[in-house]
């Protein structure tokens, strides 16, 4: 079984549950297991909040209206990415290993969580042109009584 989409979103604070809303709907259509559905639709919310946050004015001085989430479901892996038009990661890269913020922190956790959530992450800038890529995979399990069997 393979279901991708890909949305266009307002870079507005209404567009992360709508995200993580259909994520949860693909995956409970398809029967994926609860928990695993749980881990991404959180990892999904930090990218988006941080693509709404942060993917504000690019580099060139122009606002950034919107960001994209594509998620594919193939197999037996859930790949998500989260792009935006914003400024991008200063050093062109994140520094590795990212440090978690200060438990009594409002901010600063996100890339963190999404870090601890999924199996493998890979955050940068879009080659070429201003913007951040937040992408994040991670291993299905299915329910016993999946609607929709994995190929």
């Amino acid at each position: 079984m393979s279901i991708w989409w890909s949305l266009h979103l307002r870079r507005e604070a209404a567009s992360v549950p709508l995200a993580r809303r259909l994520l949860m709907g693909t995956m409970e259509t398809a029967g994926v297991d609860p928990d695993i559905s749980y881990d991404l639709s959180v990892a999904l919310s930090e990218a988006c909040a941080n693509a709404v946050e942060h993917g504000g004015e690019s580099p060139e001085g122009r606002s950034a209206e919107a960001f994209r989430v594509t998620a594919y479901l193939d197999g037996e892996k859930c790949r998500i990415e989260v792009t935006d038009s914003g400024p991008g990661f200063a050093s062109g890269r994140r520094r590795a290993p990212l440090r978690p913020a200060p438990s009594d922190a409002e901010h600063g956790r996100g890339l963190c969580l999404i870090e601890e959530l999924a199996d493998h992450v890979q955050i940068g800038n879009k080659p070429g042109r201003g913007g951040a890529v937040v992408s994040f995979d991670k291993i299905l399990k299915w329910r016993n009584d999946t609607p929709l069997v994995a190929v």
